[in-house]
């Protein structure tokens, strides 16, 4: 199912765009919070960032799922200000939810036609994924088992965007980098100056990234109405021959 807004109104390409520019400028006062440290102005504009980005992708057409998964993202950062082990628990459960929402729109947005492709990319985020928790697994204490179930979620979400479209490849490789910042706080491991900063840069450039990539490729509504056609036994229609419809 898609969250169509009717393609017909002129209305459709402005108000996609002042979405787009809404998105950027909260995008860009929340980044320059980070950096000022400014922390209510960090806690206001972090869970706008989503809802604004999914109203963008609504206006766009998006489907169901890719709107589920941003929405799910801004509960997760959402629940990741409130600092209590629950609610870190909750907001890793969400973010999970998020990207089992990626997962499932990539995949019926075309993403396994191109299998060799996917298959690479799952091989090297999967020995990513094992390296990585391996190395993580001593530090992470009661949050091994979550860390490393969602950690293979995120690692589908990166592989998967690999066969849809170039900028969901990124996005997924910047997610992946993004949430490994987190690990190696969780892991109270060094992490680089500024990391909060870049933690939510590449967050943000990510989720960005994987719905402009998803958006670039028509979600198969054609075949979904050829699959309703056939369930009810109607045949699709075909140019009658000798038309002036026909090639040549």
């Amino acid at each position: 199912m898609r969250l169509a807004v009717r393609r017909g109104g002129s209305a459709t390409g402005p108000l996609s765009a002042a979405l787009l520019a809404a998105f950027g400028a909260v995008s860009a006062l929340h980044l320059a919070s980070l950096t000022a440290e400014t922390d209510l102005l960090t806690k206001l504009t972090k869970p706008a960032l989503m809802p604004m980005l999914a109203a963008y992708a609504v206006a766009r057409g998006a489907s169901r799922l890719l709107v589920a998964a941003l929405l799910l993202s801004c509960a997760g950062d959402v629940l990741l200000q409130v600092g209590a082990d629950v609610a870190f628990l909750c907001g890793m459960a969400c973010f999970g939810a998020a990207h089992l929402c990626f997962v499932g729109h990539f995949v019926r947005g075309g993403a396994l036609s191109s299998p060799a492709r996917v298959r690479a990319a799952a091989t090297a985020y999967g020995a990513v994924w094992l390296t990585g928790i391996a190395l993580l697994w001593p530090d992470l204490g009661a949050l091994r088992l979550p860390v490393a179930g969602y950690g293979l979620l995120l690692a589908a979400t990166a592989a998967t965007a690999v066969g849809l479209d170039v900028r969901a490849a990124v996005g997924g490789a910047l997610f992946l980098f993004s949430d490994t910042l987190i690990a190696f706080d969780i892991a109270e491991w060094p992490r680089p100056p500024m990391a909060g900063l870049w933690v939510m840069a590449t967050y943000i450039t990510a989720e960005f990234l994987l719905v402009i990539g998803a958006l670039r490729r028509p979600w198969p509504a054609g075949r979904e109405a050829g699959r309703e056609r056939a369930g009810r036994g109607v045949e699709p229609p075909r140019p009658a021959r000798g038309s002036s419809a026909a090639p040549g």
